[in-house]
């Protein structure tokens, strides 16, 4: 077992792989009453190319299959309800899917050994049959449809599909309901043998626990079972175009008031101090206490905040900003004529470095937090950054003004939402 001082927070993280290749991570937190776990598999909607551990050949599956396969994992063959297995020992469930990665998790302060052998059982006892994938492209389906009907998810999903022109970030992580409807159990078995072998996946604990406790848990869990060398695993790779694939586009939805978005296709280097040089500039651009929405909300162009989010599961990193107003033309040609003066003064920016300063130190107190801080690291960048507080301490304006110089903020794309026709 390896110790791992998670710098600056006055925490430890343990960790060990396992003879079978499972990655377990351990963060103690004494002064929490409560244990978040998570056993993610290194597997997410981006990938619906790839070679099979039995073939030669690059095959496609269906997209939304992931999403698909996470929702399948519950079923089991004895017919055991996992949700309820949960809730009898006073413990939440719940498992989720994004585009590098899926999740399955638990929090509970009791319990902790059954509801940690149970979350490694049933991820690793996949039962698909072809009654039980049928029922299942019905209850996806309506999910579609509902979020099909939610602003937000369709404003985030339309915007990614005019993003991209080849990388499978244009899907969305739920897939349609042409493409849930040709998955088969051959589909899911294939998918899951694949990527859920353990070398491809990995276990975190955060909060009151001893790290040799749990890690021996994990140990006399995989013991007892057996799997095949794990080889790795062929995916394909895009070579994803630099421009946005459409410029702008108009869709009308059941919203009172229009909603619109704009996001920017950047390239920089995966590290994370220029993301965090690139998330620095549009706190101080469109946070809450910018001038710029100061003013937006003195000319009556907003009546709530702007969203700044982002993604970076790709070569590229996609900055949003996202508002909801009466004047959306007016409030995106205000965006980018903001984004075309990047002058932020070195006053501001070391303001908006003491929040990233302090918002660490705020996520070291939050068990949840912490353990996707984690997963965040493990899935985007092959190992946890144990020194995000000193990378953040050491950045500096020369460095931030040099990097933002080099961007090009001309490559967007915008779309608004209006309000269907009464």
């Amino acid at each position: 077992m390896k110790k791992i001082d998670y710098k600056g927070l006055q925490l430890d993280v343990y960790c060990e792989k396992l003879d079978n290749g499972l990655e377990v991570f351990v963060l103690p937190k004494k002064n929490v009453n409560n244990i978040y776990v998570t056993f993610s598999a290194k597997y997410g909607s981006n990938i619906i190319e790839f070679t099979p551990l039995d073939q030669k050949k690059l095959i496609k599956v269906p997209i939304g299959i992931a999403h698909f396969l996470e929702h399948k994992m519950f079923e089991q063959e004895d017919g055991t309800d996992i949700f309820s297995f949960y809730s009898e020992r006073g413990a939440d469930c719940n498992a989720n899917t994004n585009y590098t990665k899926t999740s399955y998790l638990f929090s509970s302060p009791n319990f902790l050994e059954e509801n940690l052998n149970m979350l490694l059982d049933y991820v690793q006892e996949p039962y698909f049959t072809d009654d039980n994938v049928e029922k299942e492209k019905g209850i996806i389906t309506q999910e579609i449809k509902m979020y099909q009907d939610i602003p937000s998810t369709v404003i985030y999903d339309k915007i990614l599909e005019n993003t991209f022109s080849i990388n499978p970030m244009q899907y969305p992580i739920i897939g349609t309901i042409e493409s849930i409807n040709s998955i088969t159990k051959d589909d899911l078995y294939t998918c899951y043998n694949t990527f859920y072998h353990p070398a491809n996946m990995f276990i975190v604990i955060v909060g009151n626990v001893e790290a040799n406790e749990v890690i021996d848990i994990v140990k006399t869990n995989q013991d007892k079972k057996h799997f095949e060398d794990f080889r790795p695993i062929k995916i394909k790779k895009y070579d994803e175009p630099k421009q946005v694939k459409k410029t702008d586009e108009t869709i009308k939805l059941n919203v009172t008031i229009p909603k619109c978005a704009i996001a920017y296709k950047i390239k920089i280097n995966k590290n994370i101090k220029d993301l965090f040089y690139l998330l620095a500039l549009f706190d101080c651009k469109f946070s809450s206490t910018s001038d710029f929405v100061s003013n937006l909300f003195d000319e009556e162009i907003i009546n709530d905040n702007l969203i700044i989010d982002f993604d970076n599961s790709t070569d590229y990193t996609i900055m949003f900003v996202l508002g909801e107003t009466t004047k959306p033309d007016v409030l995106l040609n205000r965006i980018k004529k903001e984004m075309e003066n990047l002058t932020i003064s070195e006053e501001e920016f070391n303001r908006k470095k003491k929040v990233l300063l302090s918002s660490i130190i705020y996520m070291s107190e939050n068990i949840f937090s912490l353990n996707n801080d984690i997963v965040n690291d493990l899935i985007k960048y092959g190992k946890f950054n144990n020194d995000k507080y000193n990378d953040i301490k050491s950045l500096n304006y020369k460095d931030f003004c040099k990097l933002i110089k080099n961007i090009d903020f001309n490559n967007y794309t915008t779309l608004i939402i209006e309000p269907k026709s009464k």
